[in-house]
């Protein structure tokens, strides 16, 4: 009963943060039931992430943007105008892949520490600002693709980035040995890196969980991240979208909690002026955080067109959108200041989830929009609620 107890107490302590992970595997369970296990088949979760792979990686950007209180609306279409560059490169100029890719994002880059520019320094809302890029951008795109409409791509390389997996050792009753053998290491390693950190707390006296409710939390996250492991071991193994999502998920989980930049980040995102007055300097955050958001766009519209084999007219389109919900979805306040590069790419698989799971069952366009939105609504509200109760 104790340990029931203590479990609950976490959990309404950390509502914010484990709040997305329930209601993720409540949906995925809602759909499993609705589909009679289509849901949950081996195909169809490799398909998810791969469908998701875009979408996480602006939510990571954009969950920054959001925690240094500002917008950015000129991503979707950012995204997929250097979608388009990259195709011309590769079909129409002949760069090989290796050259084509760094020069899309530093092209992301530029564009985003423009946009930065433009709101650190001379001042200019970020609304306005990204909106401007919004519209510079589309016609930029509709510009590049004018000729033909569509621009195929028929690089095996680069399309392997967005519908290709990684290579097997070799099939175990079926299943895909290296991606077995990657995930038997991230657990080891969870594990490894949970019971350290654990140890470093109590070292320095801080408050940390029982025993037997630690021992709990590895077990069942050891089982979900061997499930799913197992679930994608099962079809071809793991993308190569997936471990771009998870390199992009660990470069900015490190930076955001292991270094003295990220502390700034969220400092100017709780207030700017405390952060000004204590030596930060706000202008160089802002200037870094676009400028990341740029090159995010840039890998986005990468991954997107290697999974349509082709860049069009429409690419990019609510792009923005769908990623500024995912990132919400994910826990990021509206207020600034509070947000996770984990809880992000949580956010864009839960839309993803839903988009999915709806067109299993076969549910129209419209009363999906609607259902989206109505999550969206619920998170905003979650966020407000959960601040309340903090104050």
């Amino acid at each position: 009963m104790n340990i029931l107890k203590e479990a609950k107490a976490l959990l309404k302590h950390n509502i914010r943060d484990y709040g997305m992970y329930i209601a993720l595997l409540v949906i995925m369970l809602i759909f499993t039931v609705m589909t009679n296990g289509l849901f949950m088949s081996s195909r169809n979760i490799s398909n998810l992430i791969d469908s998701a792979g875009y979408i996480a990686v602006l939510a990571v950007g954009v969950m920054l943007v959001i925690v240094i209180r500002h917008i950015d609306l000129s991503i979707g279409f950012l995204a997929g105008f250097l979608g388009a560059i990259a195709a011309i490169l590769l079909v129409q100029v002949g760069l090989p892949v290796y050259l084509v890719i760094p020069i899309i994002l530093l092209l992301g880059m530029a564009a985003g520490s423009i946009t930065g520019l433009l709101v650190a320094k001379v001042g200019i809302p970020a609304f306005v600002a990204t909106l401007a890029g919004w519209l510079i951008y589309r016609g930029a795109l509709l510009q590049a693709t004018e000729k033909s409409g569509t621009i195929n791509v028929n690089n095996d390389a680069f399309n392997a980035i967005g519908n290709g997996y990684i290579p097997s050792l070799a099939q175990i009753g079926g299943l895909h040995l290296l991606s077995l053998l990657l995930g038997a290491a991230a657990i080891i390693y969870y594990i490894y890196s949970a019971i350290k950190n654990r140890k470093n707390k109590l070292r320095y006296n801080f408050e940390v969980v029982s025993a037997p409710l630690f021992i709990i939390q590895l077990v069942l996250v050891s089982f979900l991240m061997g499930y799913v492991t197992w679930i994608l071991a099962g079809y071809n193994g793991f993308s190569w979208t997936m471990i771009i999502i998870l390199l992009v998920l660990i470069v900015y989980h490190f930076i955001t909690t292991k270094t003295v930049l990220g502390r700034h980040i969220y400092a100017v995102g709780s207030n700017p002026e405390a952060a000004h007055l204590s030596g930060i300097n706000v202008s160089k955050i802002t200037f870094i955080v676009f400028g990341s958001m740029g090159m995010l766009s840039a890998l986005s519209g990468i991954l997107f067109t290697s999974r349509l084999q082709s860049a069009t007219t429409t690419a990019g389109t609510l792009f923005e959108l769908d990623a500024i919900a995912a990132a919400f979805v994910g826990g990021v306040s509206a207020a600034g200041g509070v947000g996770k590069v984990t809880g992000a790419v949580i956010g864009a698989v839960v839309m993803a989830t839903l988009v999915n799971g709806m067109n299993l069952l076969g549910v129209g366009i419209a009363s999906q929009y609607m259902i989206r939105g109505g999550v969206l609504a619920l998170a905003v509200i979650f966020d407000v609620m959960t601040r309340r109760q903090g104050a």
